[in-house]
């Protein structure tokens, strides 16, 4: 990942700047995933650096398994203040900014490579900075991994063995919009309960990345899971404008860049934790199958992409993202 340059060559400029103010700070960080987590530990990690380059004054206490509430709880908090930097899923940021909206569009990414280029330059700059007008400071991008469908029934090989089945979707329209665009019936739920909704039945399946399916363990249940890779949207670390703006200049370049000096680790954390979890997957016995006709599932979602990308704003962005990849969506 390229780095920005402003702490490269003069940390100790900045510690210098940093031990002019005696009080120390300690930023509380909101995350849902537990301790262990690859974004958990990312923050973690930022913390380290942080308290680093400040010679101890910066400091990061973070509150895993969602301590502090849900995404959408603790997002609303952070815009006023309430809780210092949470890391989100981009779908509670749907309904704010529209740009937010363009790295979730489906089957926008060719694969994982080509969504962290688009999201480390400059595509990935302009959504954390569309985040500043809703009181947030956008920091830096985690991943989130290749998102895929899975459900109790069947294998799913074409749009057509989708038709009626119940997919759970997180709370946002172009979601919704999604599983519909496929045939299936959307219904939002939290994660926490899709396990339970599996096991009686409310619901057929849901949509999820690698570790998601194998540490919810909702493979015991759900025994078909098929390689749609249908979304490949990035997570994104936020923080309050409010606790931003009451940092000095030199504390908010040690934060950002403990942030952007953090990405590497989880994603490498990331991939060993795909890695893993699959092979867990594929030896309790779960049928896996790739897509040989994606295709089909790209023409399907066509209409999504007409629905939310509506502003010149969003589709200059989406035009950017796909001139960074190889053959268009």
């Amino acid at each position: 990942m390229r780095r920005r340059g402003f702490i490269v060559g003069s940390v100790a400029t900045l510690a210098l700047g940093a031990c002019n103010r005696s009080a120390g700070r300690t930023l509380r960080a909101a995350e849902f995933h537990p301790e262990e987590y690859p974004t958990s530990q990312a923050l973690l990690d930022m913390g380290r650096r942080m308290a680093d380059y400040s010679n101890g004054r910066l400091t990061l206490k973070l509150y895993p398994g969602g301590q502090l509430g849900a995404e959408r709880d603790t997002l609303e908090l952070a815009t006023f203040g309430g809780i210092d930097i949470n890391r989100v899923a981009l779908a509670p940021l749907n309904s704010i900014e529209p740009l937010t909206l363009v790295p979730s569009l489906p089957f926008l990414f060719d694969d994982q490579d080509h969504m962290r280029r688009a999201m480390d330059g400059a595509p990935g700059r302009k959504v954390l900075q569309s985040l500043v007008p809703h009181s947030l400071v956008g920091l830096c991008f985690y991943d989130s991994g290749e998102r895929s469908f899975y459900n109790v029934r069947g294998p799913i090989r074409t749009p057509d063995d989708m038709r009626g089945l119940k997919m759970r979707v997180q709370n946002s329209d172009l979601y919704v919009d999604l599983v519909e665009s496929l045939g299936a019936n959307p219904t939002p739920m939290p994660l926490g309960e899709i396990y339970q909704a599996l096991v009686q039945g409310v619901i057929d399946g849901a949509e999820n990345n690698w570790p998601s399916y194998e540490s919810t363990r909702h493979y015991e249940v759900a025994r078909f899971f098929s390689l749609t890779r249908h979304v490949i949207a990035p997570e994104i670390l936020v923080m309050s404008r409010a606790v931003w703006d009451d940092l000095s200049p030199d504390d908010r370049a040690i934060v950002q860049q403990s942030a952007i000096e953090s990405v590497p680790l989880m994603r490498g954390l990331w991939d060993a934790q795909v890695r893993k979890s699959r092979a867990i997957v594929e030896k309790s016995g779960v049928a896996v199958n790739e897509i040989a006709e994606i295709g089909a599932f790209v023409e399907r979602v066509r209409p999504v992409w007409d629905a939310f990308v509506t502003s010149p704003e969003q589709k200059a962005l989406v035009a950017q993202i796909r001139e960074m990849g190889g053959s268009g969506a």
